[in-house]
């Protein structure tokens, strides 16, 4: 009987057939070392997004690992070169992630835009009752309908994210490597540009691309210049695309309006500048938490790690 290593405990259910499964803890272990005893002997592994499977992980699992299952959409914290020379399979949960991490993106947005992060304290904290109904200039914000959208990173969730946007009547701008028909097509009529340009031109900015070499700090002081002070950006990609530092400095000058977090460059670190900051929307990397998605989530893991086991190929690979 196989055994399967989930690093830690999973929403919904996870079935197998005919496998042993070992369940980490819900906070994870506290040291690689003791990822690495858990999943020794193992066929099989789901991981989470903060656990790195690298060299030192695989030799610590054994050679008899098939299968490495990432319960995420992003891949970063695998080393997809070490598994591909060791023949092992890496796996994915893209379109599970989709809907919810979308969602949130929205949810920031809106957030940022209408100024909640403030808005809400100031309710709670008795400074509303203190201070007296609001006059006509206080607690504006930024209005959405009519207004433009950039994507950056035009997949799955860039294009749910898009879609969204159709209710406030919104223009749609995308950046990709290549032209996408999906965008470009009704409903969305979108249209592709160069990311300064787009910078420039959007009223909000919503980032999803990958972390790679060339994604980190996509979005850096330079391009931060580049955006309107009245404009709104958000990301629920991962956090090294965006510059914190530079982020935080153009939020404090009024360079940016606002903008909203999921995602982080030091996880679960945020950079000291921002913390502070009262047109700064925070979330802690929860944007696929909906009971639904992580339940698909938690299948689409199982059914990569069947395919393996049965000589298929897997569902979403990783290549």
């Amino acid at each position: 009987m196989p055994t399967i290593a989930l690093s830690r405990p999973l929403p919904g259910e996870f079935h197998v057939a005919d496998a042993d499964v070992r369940i980490g803890p819900e906070r994870g272990f506290a040291s690689p070392a003791e990822l690495h005893e858990f999943v020794a002997g193992a066929e099989a592994v789901v991981t989470w997004v903060s656990e790195r499977v690298d060299d030192a992980f695989l030799d610590a699992a054994g050679a008899q690992l098939k299968v490495v299952s990432n319960f995420a959409v992003g891949y970063d914290n695998i080393d997809v070169d070490a598994c591909r020379r060791r023949g092992i399979v890496v796996t994915n949960t893209p379109d599970a992630v989709t809907e919810g991490t979308a969602d949130m993106a929205w949810a920031l947005l809106l957030a940022a835009a209408r100024r909640v992060a403030e808005a809400d304290p100031f309710v709670r904290s008795g400074a509303w009752a203190e201070h007296g109904i609001l006059g006509p200039t206080e607690f504006i914000g930024r209005p959405l309908a009519g207004s433009t959208l950039l994507i950056v990173g035009a997949g799955r969730i860039g294009y749910a994210t898009a879609l969204r946007s159709i209710g406030w009547g919104m223009r749609v701008l995308y950046v990709a490597r290549g032209r996408k028909p999906q965008f470009e097509f009704a409903p969305l009529n979108a249209q592709r540009v160069d990311l300064d340009a787009g910078m420039a031109e959007a009223d909000f900015i919503s980032v999803h691309v990958p972390l790679t070499n060339e994604t980190r700090h996509l979005i850096d002081e330079r391009r931060l210049a580049l955006v309107k002070p009245t404009a709104v950006l958000v990301s629920t990609a991962r956090g090294p695309v965006i510059d914190e530092a530079a982020l935080a400095a153009a939020l404090q000058k009024g360079d940016l309006f606002a903008a909203g977090l999921d995602v982080f460059e030091d996880e679960p670190r945020v950079h000291p500048a921002l913390v502070g900051l009262r047109n700064a929307v925070m979330t802690p990397h929860c944007g696929s938490a909906n009971i639904r998605s992580r339940e698909m989530m938690t299948e689409l893991c199982a059914a990569n790690i069947s395919a393996v086991f049965a000589g298929r190929p897997p569902v979403t690979p990783v290549h």
